[in-house]
């Protein structure tokens, strides 16, 4: 079940409530009564855990990784786009 964090708009009075997406949105503060308890837009909080991405993408501290140094012994010209003509001067 997922966490939201509500806000009223009366008193100012905030809370994080855990409900079940099928559930109505919460309306009344439970500080003043009000109708005017909304949700808030917050960003979603998750953890990485496990062998995922992170302990196997950056296990060497955050050094280069093995394709780098390919990148780095391509010719400048492959490397790098040719720049734009510049546009001509009208007489």
């Amino acid at each position: 079940m997922p966490i939201y964090a509500y806000k009223c708009g009366s008193c100012g009075h905030a809370k994080d409530v855990l409900r079940k997406i099928s559930d109505a949105p919460l309306t009344t503060c439970p500080a003043c009564g009000a109708e005017a308890f909304s949700k808030q837009l917050t960003a979603a909080g998750f953890q990485l855990k496990g062998s995922g991405w992170y302990a196997t993408d950056f296990k060497n501290g955050g050094g280069k990784s093995a394709a780098a140094p390919a990148a780095a012994d391509a010719p400048a010209s492959a490397a790098a786009p040719a720049p734009a003509p510049a546009p001509a001067a009208a007489d």
